[in-house]
């Protein structure tokens, strides 16, 4: 059986993989037809061929998911236009900078012909290009009448990046978009349905620990709301960089630990009072019935806490074992385990592309493999310290391939901060806050808040250990990391725990990648409606502009640039260019500085400390060449928009060159032509001031003449880029486009004789792209 669903879940993950849905059908009838015949049948082959029909069933399973799932789109001439609906608000409402957001499901189209999604995620702006000045209050399970204007599913797309895409999919939300200005009309203030009425509920609590919290006093409320409700929104995003460093992200959130005490609490409590009452005890044993109270807590905390993957596997791994109990079956643990996983990919076919699935199921994996090797239990205070020892080194070690395929990290002070903070969190902080979510009172939230304080202190030192950092490991070595963790496992004295470290190595010694001497590699990275791009050398790196920013908590710095920098193996800057004031292009430069080490900032901003840029100046990296063509010394004197004192970079490598103009105008092109117009002449360009029509003139194109050129761009922007008359200037050259609002991050690789521009969406290329 275990085989079986494991086989099954691999068809499940393939199936994610896929450029384009296969046509499931025939998969199933596969299937199916390998598995039927040989359940009676004994032998290698038959066992055989049933596996190999597993995992065709787990791949025509998911894909009927999907194809059912994406079937429910918004029309394409409905993209961008105004739809006046009815619906209902269906979870937490999150306040951003600008606004507040919130899934939103469409009950009914109002505008005739409309073609919508049946669950959206809606942004309600407040005084941000629209006449509503305040910020609307919103709860879940309120019926509204509204005027939306959506846009299908989209996300950056960069290497090693966060798939946003993929994430609205696995939560069914099939389109985005916003509220628009006109009044907006409540006309129910509860829907009453199991769904919206848990989230209600979730609301009232997060509102009930804010108000008895306020959070200009009490800075960790929200630590205490995520632990509550799982509104991990709550916490402030600083408060995560020291989570992850200090490696005890999981424990603040809402994971199966935390649903596994809840449940043990409800079963311990209603079996001690059901076996006081004679009467009920005659009719069910005392035992079953803490099962089953078990059962029913983990479910209302995993409801409570959004019904995240690792609350959902405690969940079903507690009813596995609640039902083997009533049929009088013992399972093994991993039966259970692999239960839990089938009925979790049955549920949700998309959780394999989260980190918290691989995450949640390998560490659990690991503490029943490592369970399995203990016989007999010892006593006093040194066995209890070293089962906890062995417990934390188990989920560490299981964590690590994970940790460096998605996030490339891992924190070495891991082991000590989990030891202090998983027992305080999941046994003190977590019941307090339940209570005091069933009966609010002051001093039970406040003793939380002061047990949090001293956490928090001790988790700030523990972020100042140093963190190990390694670019993205292939997937194999991955896998393979993943074996050695399983040698590692081993109890003492089994031949093969060595080999489990050399095993272990690729992953976490795998060697950054290099362009040659003498190449340039240029990524332009898509980060929306603004430009960010990393130019690396044989031991050098610039980063050209570090993006938009995004609001007062969020940036492409810190969202896309610092990722993508670490993914690659780069610690370190070399020198950062920040072309000009805009925010869409030196919005993250703070997110940057912090987060590594930068040798030199240029810039055109004189508020900045670093070398201004001026035309003229040229430096060599490891046989690459790079020349600064504008502006000139006298632009700064004069006093005109930033645009006109955009960093224009040239590179040249091999003969080969890119040019980089971020957003210089008419006047700025001219001034080019002017100065040297030899030096302009290139094989790549990006273009100007992302496709506006105030740039791109036909006498700069004619002595630019790039076969290709790249648009930095968001989908769909509210500045309509790039303009149809500046497209038709590059068509009526033959000059081929890449745009990162549908190519993803474009990469142009400069080498003697060799010019090699690649986009990451055709690279990694999803069936749920465009969808």
């Amino acid at each position: 059986m275990r085989l079986n669903i494991l086989a099954f879940a691999a068809g499940v993950l393939a199936l994610q993989l896929q450029p384009v849905l296969p046509a499931w059908p025939l998969w199933a009838l596969a299937g199916l037809l390998l598995c039927w015949p040989q359940q009676r049948r004994a032998g290698r082959i038959s066992r055989g061929l049933a596996v190999i029909g597993c995992c065709a069933l787990g791949f025509a399973w998911a894909g009927w998911r999907a194809e059912i799932r994406l079937a429910d789109e918004l029309g394409a001439a409905w993209e961008g236009e105004d739809v006046e609906v009815i619906g209902v608000i269906a979870g937490l409402a999150q306040e951003f900078s600008y606004g507040t957001r919130s899934e939103f499901v469409i009950e009914q189209a109002l505008t005739a012909g409309a073609v919508v999604p049946r669950r959206v995620l809606l942004s309600w702006y407040a005084g941000r290009d629209t006449a509503q000045t305040a910020r609307p209050v919103l709860h879940p399970g309120e019926r509204w009448r509204l005027t939306l204007r959506l846009k299908r599913p989209h996300g950056n797309a960069n290497p090693q990046g966060f798939d946003y895409e993929a994430w609205l999919l696995e939560r069914n939300i099939r389109a985005t978009g916003y509220v628009r200005p006109q009044a907006a009309e409540r006309l129910e203030t509860m829907v009453w349905h199991p769904a919206y009425a848990i989230e209600r509920l979730r609301d009232a609590i997060r509102t009930a620990f804010r108000r008895t919290l306020p959070a200009e006093q009490y800075p960790w409320a929200g630590i205490l709301i995520a632990l509550a409700v799982g509104d991990q929104n709550a916490i402030d995003g600083d408060y995560w960089t020291v989570f992850n460093r200090a490696g005890v992200t999981h424990a603040l959130s809402i994971s199966g630990l935390h649903v596994t005490m809840v449940a043990a609490l409800f079963g311990w409590l209603l079996s001690a009072v059901w076996r006081r009452i004679p009467r009920l005890a005659l009719r069910l044993p005392a035992q079953k019935a803490g099962v089953l109270a078990a059962c029913l807590g983990a479910l209302f905390y995993a409801g409570l806490a959004g019904f995240a993957v690792p609350a959902q596997r405690t969940f079903y791994m507690l009813l596995v074992a609640a039902l083997a109990m009533f049929s009088g079956r013992l399972l093994a643990p991993s039966r259970t385990l692999a239960l839990a996983l089938l009925v979790v990919l049955a549920f949700d076919p998309w959780a394999v592309l989260a980190a918290g699935f691989w995450l949640s199921f390998g560490a659990v994996g690991a503490l029943f493999y490592i369970a399995a090797a203990v016989v007999g239990a010892g006593q006093g205070w040194r066995w209890q310290l070293r089962s906890w020892g062995l417990v934390q080194w188990a989920a560490t070690l299981a964590s690590l391939p994970v940790l460096l395929l998605v996030f490339q990290q891992f924190s070495l002070v891991s082991p000590l901060a989990n030891a202090l903070a998983v027992p305080l969190i999941s046994f003190v902080l977590t019941p307090l806050v339940l209570f005091a979510a069933l009966l609010p009172w002051w001093p039970v939230l406040a003793f939380a808040h002061g047990l949090t304080g001293w956490l928090m202190q001790f988790l700030f030192w523990c972020a100042t250990w140093p963190v190990w950092q390694a670019p993205a490991p292939p997937w194999w070595a991955a896998a393979a990391a993943g074996l050695g963790v399983a040698l590692c496992l081993l109890p003492r004295g089994v031949a093969g725990r060595g080999l489990g470290l050399v095993l272990l190595m690729p992953a976490a010694f795998w060697p950054a990648p290099q362009p040659e001497a003498g190449t340039a590699w240029i990524d332009v990275l898509d980060v929306g409606q603004g430009l960010a791009s990393v130019i690396c050398t044989r031991e050098h790196v610039l980063v050209y502009d570090p993006g938009p920013l995004y609001g007062a908590d969020a940036d492409a710095g810190q969202r896309v640039v610092i990722p993508y920098l670490r993914s690659l193996g780069i610690n370190r800057i070399d020198q950062l260019m920040v072309t000009h004031r805009d925010s869409d292009h030196a919005g993250g430069l703070g997110s940057v500085l912090a987060a590594l080490p930068v040798g030199e900032v240029r810039s055109s901003l004189p508020e900045i400390a670093g070398t201004r840029c001026v035309a003229g100046q040229r430096w060599v990296w490891d046989g690459v060449s790079f020349a600064v063509l504008h502006p000139d010394a006298a632009a700064y004197a004069v006093d005109s928009k930033s645009n006109h004192l955009s960093c224009v970079l040239r590179v040249e490598a091999g003969g080969r060159v890119m040019l980089l103009t971020s957003d210089i105008e008419a006047a700025d092109e001219a001034q080019l032509l002017a100065r040297d117009p030899a030096l302009l002449a290139a094989d790549v360009m990006l273009m100007p001031h992302h496709g506006s029509k105030t740039s791109s003139t036909p006498a700069f194109l004619a002595a630019v003449g790039a076969p290709q050129a790249i648009i930095p761009v968001g989908y769909r922007n509210r500045f309509g880029h790039p303009k149809a008359e500046v497209l038709a200037r590059y068509e009526a050259r033959g000059t081929r486009l890449w745009r990162t609002d549908r190519d993803g991050a474009v990469q142009v690789s400069l080498a003697a004789g060799d010019v090699a521009v690649s986009a990451w969406r055709d690279e990694r290329k999803r069936y749920w792209y465009g969808r």
